[in-house]
């Protein structure tokens, strides 16, 4: 900090990082702006007066495990990295290279006895600086019970659960990570600067919808097509969707981040069914040019082509969106290789099979 001219900043602490991120912090409160941990816990081993971590025979087998078979995908998926058994088998292939070219066993067993060793605990009373801690529900490295007794202890400290099975800060949703950290820093939400930005393109048409304005009548269909209107708008704002443009019978929107735009398509169709009809959905992910509250490009094409390759009460993605959303809990049918009119080449699309929540 000295080396750069940074007086104060915000300290950022990671996994056992965030034990370093916390000393930092309370013996530095004129050098830290405010402080910020994610998936941290106040020490790692359990203890008669310290209910989360690892038993030390636990600890021990890990320690053993490393040194018989490093890199193992039980070390890496569980308690070790904490990457979730959803991870994506390529995912995984990655990381086991990864971990193999990073790092030897002797090293990590080295790091794994230093984190037997730490012990944060008395000195979490003393930070007296804004703090946000940050941790998922299901994750299998740092207890989500723990990560809350680490805020509690810190005078004023804020805590943020976040979905997911896994460690990662980035697997699932990291825009709503990224919100979360921005509102905190800067005490405001930024917004998606620029004439182009990346974004999730969600197409929802309603099957059969003039074979249903014909059996009810022009009048019933309308109050129908109202009341699915108004909880679609509700469910938008629920994942963070922002509706583009709307036909009598089709819906466009847009979303930040794939996982969250799968989401509502998965609760629109519920929508939709609960009024007794059904819906299709197209999703894609691509560069697209927002003017004023328009957005165009050939993203918003190949959406709406996706759409119209989808069955009643299918959501389709295309593989941009599948690489998108590894690590999400969203599992994914290949439905093979597709043409899309006016787009060039084949497009291979995938169904969504099933979403934890839904």
């Amino acid at each position: 900090m000295d080396a750069c001219g940074s007086q104060r900043a915000v300290i950022f602490g990671v996994s056992e990082g965030s034990s370093m991120a916390c000393v930092f912090a309370a013996a530095h409160p004129s050098r830290t702006h405010a402080l910020m941990i994610w998936g941290g816990q106040a020490r790692w081993v359990r203890t008669d007066d310290y209910p989360w971590g690892l038993t030390p025979a636990e600890h021990e087998r890990i320690i053993q495990t490393i040194r018989d078979e490093w890199p193992s995908v039980e070390y890496l998926v569980g308690p070790g990295a904490g990457l979730g058994r959803d991870i994506n088998p390529a995912e995984l292939e990655g990381y086991l290279r990864y971990a193999q070219a990073a790092a030897s066993p002797s090293s990590i067993v080295a790091l794994e006895q230093m984190n037997a060793q730490i012990d944060v605990r008395p000195i979490l009373p003393t930070i007296r600086v804004p703090t946000l801690v940050m941790s998922r529900t299901g994750d299998p490295f740092a207890h989500l019970e723990a990560a809350r007794h680490l805020a509690s202890c810190i005078p004023g400290a804020r805590f943020v659960e976040f979905p997911g099975a896994t460690h990662s800060m980035i697997a699932i949703e990291p825009e709503r990570v990224m919100v979360a950290i921005e509102e905190f820093v800067t005490g405001n939400r930024v917004s998606i600067g620029g004439e182009r930005c990346l974004a999730t393109l969600l197409f929802v048409d309603i099957v059969g919808s003039t074979q249903r304005a014909a059996a009810v009548g022009d009048a019933a269909w309308r109050d129908v097509l109202e009341r699915y209107y108004a909880l679609v708008q509700q469910e938008l704002a629920v994942f963070g969707g922002t509706e583009v443009d709307r036909a009598g019978d089709g819906l466009f929107a847009r979303f930040d981040g794939p996982t969250r735009a799968i989401r509502c398509a998965l609760a629109v169709r519920n929508v939709a069914r609960q009024l007794g009809f059904d819906v299709r959905s197209g999703l894609h992910a691509g560069e697209v040019e927002v003017v004023d509250t328009k957005v165009g490009g050939i993203a918003v094409h190949i959406a709406a082509r996706i759409v119209s390759c989808a069955d009643g009460g299918e959501v389709l993605v295309s593989h941009t969106v599948k690489d998108l959303i590894a690590g999400s809990g969203i599992g994914l049918r290949d439905t093979g290789v597709r043409p899309l009119r006016g787009v060039p080449g084949e497009w291979r699309l995938f169904a969504v099979d099933h979403a934890h929540g839904h």
